[in-house]
């Protein structure tokens, strides 16, 4: 009888994994193999911007001129990750290894100069298939490139893409960029759909207290920095971090609370490149 329901306990707490999971999965858009050989990313489509999870090399030398690119899962720890905990802790890691822990990269050859990532990175806007899309700039931190798309009708920010400075692969960048961006994240489809109606940058948070917000955030947590440069993208900003006159870092400010989230995953700046 104790077995028994000790198997009933589990096969309960299981199915609540398995919802919890789909409901994830629901919001997050499809997450299943794509027609490109990678995964189908967060946003539905062909991947978390429309245009695919990720872009890589069959091996780990990146040619000096990128070429053959094809779509991957970079970073599925993003999901497994986070599915691997609850499962974990619900003692289920074992049946639920699928959902485990993905490490990224580890390979430290010799790192892709600037033009290179820029060359990647207008690939992967080219791919998506909306012409509207332009590569705007590339910074090169010790950690990664850091790549931002404007829409050239606009003017605005519409998404921000990571590259790996080992790779070549190429992935939507996390925080702000996957959960704040109204138009080309996760709020875009799926359950969170339209919770902010439609997609603006015309924003309760404006720019003059955006900048504000960063600046107080930055007196408070990062003494001897200041604002630089602000993007406006669907539902937050992002702002550049000086220190004197050098670029330091970034952080974003949510267009509806005001908010701050730090990058705290670029790493040492080393340069920049204005593409358009």
């Amino acid at each position: 009888m104790k077995i028994w329901k000790i198997l009933t306990v589990s096969i309960a707490a299981f199915a609540v994994v398995a919802a919890l999971l789909a409901s994830t999965a629901y919001a997050m858009g499809p997450f299943g193999v794509n027609a490109n050989g990678g995964y189908g990313g967060m946003m539905g489509g062909r991947g978390m911007m429309g245009g695919g999870y990720g872009y890589g090399y069959p091996t780990q030398t990146v040619p000096t001129t990128p070429t053959n690119q094809y779509y991957q899962p970079v970073y599925p720890s993003m999901f497994g990750g986070m599915m691997g905990r609850i499962a974990n802790g619900l003692g289920f890691g074992g049946m639920m290894s699928h959902f485990g822990y993905s490490a990224p990269y580890t390979y430290t050859g010799t790192p892709l100069t600037i033009t290179q990532a820029q060359a990647i990175a207008q690939n992967y806007v080219a791919s998506t298939g909306n012409p509207d899309l332009v590569v705007k700039q590339i910074e090169e931190y010790s950690a990664n490139f850091y790549v931002q798309v404007n829409e050239k009708s606009t003017g605005n920010g519409a998404f921000e893409l990571l590259i790996n400075r080992y790779t070549g692969s190429i992935y939507p960048e996390m925080g702000p960029n996957m959960m704040w961006n109204t138009k080309y994240g996760m709020m875009r489809s799926g359950a969170l759909s339209g919770i902010y109606g439609t997609p603006t940058t015309t924003l309760p948070v404006n720019l003059a207290q955006a900048t504000t917000d960063a600046q107080q955030y930055l007196t408070n947590y990062v003494p001897g920095t200041t604002t630089g440069d602000i993007t406006t993208f669907y539902g937050y900003y992002t702002v550049e971090v000086l220190k004197g006159t050098t670029t330091y870092g970034m952080l974003s400010v949510n267009g509806y609370t005001g908010q701050v989230w730090y990058h705290t995953w670029h790493g040492t700046f080393t340069q920049e490149l204005q593409v358009s």
